[in-house]
């Protein structure tokens, strides 16, 4: 029987974050939690977990930036990526009921994701925590009854809570992507390139601060027809007003087309490749 994988991810079990391990890992992955991104990471790399997960972007808070300067600093690869949709519920303990709440704990990214629910009830005092599901785990630990939580439903569930409302989120348009990340000496981190699969390509680059050098390095990319789905750019440490840019676009490092970008890239800019991946639903 072969070995349960086992995947690091930032908060407490019910987490966002561990739906999309057992999405990108399937339902026998074990989860491990951490109190910090950079904890995921330094599991990964000192071989005490299989894999990594964390989240790189949300459609209404924008890039996770702390995770994108986490990938230049830790040698690891992208091997995967999936996008959960976020709902927001209103979590307590059971037998409490609505009336009774009067204070709401949820990360601070949640409790403004779900500002109108707050509007249509002033009653109701936001406390931020330093994690979703890691606040349903406070209500059932210190038993409050005069509190609730904002989680998902697998929080509700793990911890013995009961939903009040579901999906109070403001925008049903509110998805986090995740990225599967793993060693770079993990032969489950080399996948080969497969048909009927769009593949994704993540790579860091720098260049010269003069004018004209990033528009030259984009068309790199643009003179092949190949399609950019993100850049950020993210501060070079130690030297003040240059960048990092971090590329995603769409295509396989095996594609010759995308062999000659990164070629025609090399000429004038330094880069180091993230990784190649199915891109995900």
């Amino acid at each position: 029987m072969a070995k349960k994988q086992t995947a690091a991810f930032q908060g407490e079990r019910g987490a966002f974050s561990e739906e999309a391990a057992r999405r990108l890992l399937g339902p026998e992955v074990t989860p491990v939690p951490c109190a910090r991104f950079e904890d995921v990471l330094r599991s990964l790399v000192e071989k005490r977990v299989d894999a990594a997960i964390l989240p790189i972007e949300n459609t209404l808070h924008g890039s996770v930036h702390e995770n994108y300067d986490h990938l230049q600093n830790f040698d690891v690869v992208i091997t995967g990526e999936t996008r959960i949709r976020i709902v927001h519920n209103l979590i307590a303990l059971p037998g409490v009921k609505a009336r009774q709440v009067r204070r709401v704990y949820s990360h601070p990214v949640a409790l403004n994701q779900c500002l109108r629910f707050f509007t249509e009830h002033p009653e109701y005092e936001k406390h931020a925590h330093y994690d979703t599901a890691g606040s349903v785990k406070m209500l059932a630990e210190q038993q409050l009854r005069d509190a609730a939580a904002i989680a998902s439903a697998s929080a509700a569930r793990i911890y013995g809570a009961r939903i009040l409302q579901r999906s109070i989120e403001d925008d049903r348009q509110n998805f986090t992507r995740f990225f599967l990340l793993r060693r770079p000496s993990d032969p489950r981190a080399r996948r080969a390139k497969t048909a009927r699969v769009t593949w994704k390509t993540s790579l860091v680059f720098t260049t010269r601060n003069v004018p004209g050098s990033l528009f030259r390095c984009l068309s790199a990319f643009a003179l092949r027809d190949l399609n950019l789905a993100k850049i950020e750019s993210r501060p070079l440490r130690g030297k003040p007003w240059e960048y990092l840019f971090y590329l995603d676009f769409l295509g396989h490092v095996e594609d010759p087309v995308v062999r000659n970008a990164l070629s025609h890239l090399k000429e004038i800019a330094e880069w180091r490749l993230l990784g190649c991946y199915p891109q995900g639903t």
